[in-house]
């Protein structure tokens, strides 16, 4: 026999718990076992204000990352998305049913503003690979390290001949945010013993 017709109906209370709805094999769930961000707010402490308004918890935002490196979406705009609609991932980031996803411009205003600043991504990195070493995951004995030849966007009929180039030209103060990062760290140590180049020509393509 044909079951009734399923019509939406609105009830005025429902009993629902999401942790019930997460799968126990869920990739999530094996993930939120080794997450531990309970020391990453008394890290960003003092780059908030103890006036104003009250900010997105920095903790919500961090895992909402990881969901997004887990499953592989790259659009913060996506991302909110699909956390407002996915109950797995609601559970990971700890929101409930009727709690709102921040916007996603916050992202972008946190990774460019006190997250910078803090160096929290790095704090982060290294709180995660000394659980890896706790847990016996990583030894420390060897390491590999990966690269990317990448061909430059250059043109010899755009180019500047030594003699005529003068490197006073460039106006670092009003370069891009990237660019002035670029150059500030471009002599550094850690960049590696590079060999010194002297340049035949300066392109400017």
């Amino acid at each position: 026999m044909m079951g009734p017709r399923q019509v939406a109906q609105g009830a005025l209370f429902y009993e629902f718990s999401i942790e019930d709805h997460v799968p126990t094999d869920h990739l999530l769930r094996s993930i939120d076992r080794f997450v531990d961000l309970g020391d990453m707010r008394r890290h960003l402490a003092p780059f908030y204000s103890s006036t104003g308004r009250p900010s997105v918890d920095p903790e919500l935002m961090i895992r909402m990352l990881i969901v997004g490196y887990a499953f592989g979406i790259r659009s913060e705009r996506r991302l909110c998305e699909e956390v407002h609609l996915n109950l797995a991932y609601r559970w990971f980031c700890r929101l409930d049913l009727t709690d709102p996803v921040p916007d996603h411009s916050t992202f972008s205003k946190n990774r460019h503003g006190r997250f910078r600043d803090s160096d929290l991504f790095r704090h982060l990195f290294e709180s995660v690979v000394a659980r890896c070493i706790a847990e016996g995951l990583v030894g420390g004995q060897t390491f590999a390290s990966d690269a990317s030849l990448i061909r430059a966007d250059a043109n010899k009929q755009y180019a500047a001949a030594k003699a005529d180039w003068d490197p006073e030209r460039i106006d670092v103060a009003s370069a891009p945010r990237a660019v002035r990062e670029y150059l500030e760290v471009l002599d550094d140590a850690a960049f590696g013993a590079a060999s010194e180049v002297d340049p035949k020509f300066t392109s400017f393509a």
